[in-house]
């Protein structure tokens, strides 16, 4: 058997030129390696898999080429290079400072620095995992760092640069390596299969980097073992069942259960999903990022942010056409609340459960929730919807006059001019300029909209009898059980019903001034709003009066009230006052 190599590093990149996704820190180098401008100490810091301590191989054999090519890659056929590729060089130095970080381990890479290269113009050394170093490592090794004889180059890799001094990071070329994107991991992928002669197709590579989480040593460690478990022809379904990932199609026979308010087929597959081992938080997460997915797909402009296959994003744009932007925006915030909550309930199962039935029964009207413009088409103009037909507020800057009309509708007395001829829309008013612009003339003008309304609410209904409206008087107490005062208030008032101008008029009492003043200026539109609605009917009118002092035993609160009171009830409390002349007030 001959010796297996893992893809992460049979297929290392040996180029800047081969580097995935790092191609702004390849070409600062290879721009520093022209122009002679070597820094003697770099730091390399970024996530894990992104090829930091790959970047630094390459530097090292890139400085040490003795036939380096124009473009600065490596020649690959001089001896240096030969040295580097066949891992005997030694002008490159590797140390792991998770298991050398002690002051000892810095003390012999001291005495290490100061020897020369034998082949080649630099020595490089490499620290990898380099915030493991105690303190007084760093510390022992701050003067090398800064000062380091003409042949050394240190290249220092982390994952954690918030845990290195900062008198260390002042005294390097901080380089921060990005993840690489999904589609440059896919790339990768799909050049090694046709090397390797594997037939996969695109979304089990998909699945992958998704999986690996923008590490290209990860991705290629996922591919090995799928490739261990599928053999040479791949099929997404094998790779979902090996990685253990959640398959998409659930996500999309949800949402089509949603739209629908299929809740019972959707508790069903949330079953199915429990009952193959999977998270249920997972799920949830699965769930708002397809909902994610549908409003990034949804909307045009935003397709570089759905990072998947083409085929996938068909099916995506498909059903997310049949989704308001609205309906999207809400379940989102639903599974997101689910998602929050999670950890902090005691029964999550019934937490997923009533989210997924919140869902079905937002879909039952999802056209009767206001959409959210959307780009669907680029280059086409929004159409809003067209509003009921209003007068031009431009048209005509002076004050509107009535125009002659055989039978002119009556005005009310205070009104600034005659009402203009009724129409389907409520008429332009006057519109008042800043000099007679005033509190007055504003609520003039509010009484004049408040009894037009009325005026025209008077053309509907029935009049109800005293019976009906004394019924529903007691609902509209009831109805306002949120606010007791009121509601105990509205109970116990005695009302009086009577007929004005084919009205029903019901008048109900309050105990004093200020409680008839509160309910006149704050909700007695309300209330006879609210028990319009009551009686199906615009003929009942409701009125306020305070209740007549005869009818209600004054109480006495201030001192002086007491005393009078006192004195009234009791004649020898009023002579002792007289006989002491004592102050009553």
């Amino acid at each position: 058997m001959s010796q297996y190599i893992v893809s992460a590093r049979k297929y290392r990149p040996d180029s800047f030129e081969s580097l995935i996704g790092q191609d702004n820190i390849a070409r600062t180098l290879q721009n520093s390696i022209k122009r002679g401008q070597l820094a003697h100490a770099y730091l390399f810091c970024g996530p894990r898999g992104v090829g930091k301590t790959t970047t630094a191989r390459i530097f090292a054999k890139m400085i040490n080429c003795s036939e380096p090519g124009a473009d600065m890659e490596p020649c690959g056929h001089c001896e240096s290079c030969i040295s580097f590729q066949e891992g005997r060089s030694y002008c490159i130095h590797e140390m792991d400072a998770a298991s050398n970080n002690s002051v000892e381990d810095i003390k012999a890479l001291m005495d290490q620095v100061q020897v020369p290269p034998q082949v080649g113009r630099y020595s490089v050394y490499i620290i990898d995992e380099v915030h493991m170093l105690s303190t007084a490592a760093f510390n022992a090794f701050l003067k090398t760092l800064e000062e380091p004889p003409a042949h050394a180059i240190f290249i220092l890799a982390t994952t954690e640069k918030h845990k290195i001094l900062p008198t260390i990071l002042s005294r390097c070329q901080t380089y921060d390596f990005n993840r690489i994107s999904i589609t440059d991991i896919v790339r990768n992928l799909r050049g090694i299969a046709t090397k390797e002669g594997i037939t996969v197709d695109d979304e089990s590579l998909h699945i992958i980097a998704m999986k690996a989480d923008g590490a290209m040593r990860d991705a290629l460690t996922i591919f090995d073992q799928t490739v261990a478990f599928c053999g040479t022809d791949i099929h997404h379904e094998d790779v979902m069942r090996n990685l253990n990932v959640l398959d998409y199609e659930y996500s999309f026979r949800l949402v089509d259960d949603f739209l629908v308010g299929n809740y019972s087929d959707a508790l069903v597959a949330f079953d199915d999903i429990l009952s193959k081992g999977f998270n249920a938080l997972h799920f949830i997460a699965s769930l708002s990022t397809h909902l994610r997915d549908l409003i990034v797909a949804r909307t045009a402009g935003l397709e570089a942010l759905l990072e998947l296959p083409d085929s996938l994003k068909k099916r995506y744009q498909e059903q997310s056409g049949r989704c308001t932007i609205q309906w999207l925006y809400d379940a989102l915030a639903a599974t997101t609340q689910c998602e929050s909550a999670y950890k902090a309930s005691s029964t999550p199962r019934l937490l997923i459960e009533f989210t997924l039935m919140k869902l079905s029964f937002i879909s039952s009207s999802p056209a009767s929730s206001p959409v959210i413009p959307d780009r669907q088409a680029e280059g086409t103009k929004k159409e809003a919807p067209k509003p009921a037909p209003k007068p031009e507020p431009t048209a005509s800057p002076e004050p509107v006059t009535p125009a002659p009309a055989p039978a002119p509708t009556p005005t009310p007395a205070h009104a600034p001019a005659p009402a203009p001829a009724p129409t389907p829309a409520p008429a332009p008013r006057k519109r008042k300029t800043a000099a007679s612009l005033s509190i007055n003339s504003i609520m003039d003008e509010k009484d004049e909209v408040i009894k037009t309304e009325d005026a025209a609410a008077a053309d509907e209904g029935f009049m109800p009898s005293p019976e009906a409206a004394l019924a529903g008087f007691k609902k509209l107490a009831e109805s306002y059980q949120s606010m007791p005062r009121l509601a105990n208030t509205l109970a116990n008032s005695k009302t009086d019903i009577l007929e004005q101008d084919g009205r029903r008029v019901l008048n109900f009492y309050v105990m004093n001034v200020a409680q008839k003043q509160w309910i006149e200026e704050k909700l007695l539109r309300d209330l006879e709003s609210g028990i319009r609605k009551i009686l199906g009917t615009s003929k009942i009118i409701l009125t306020v009066s305070v209740t007549p002092d005869q009818a209600v035993e004054k109480k006495p609160y201030m001192p002086d009230e007491k005393a009078k009171d006192l004195m009234a009830k009791n004649e020898e409390v009023k002579k002792l006052v007289k006989d002491l002349g004592l102050d009553t007030k």
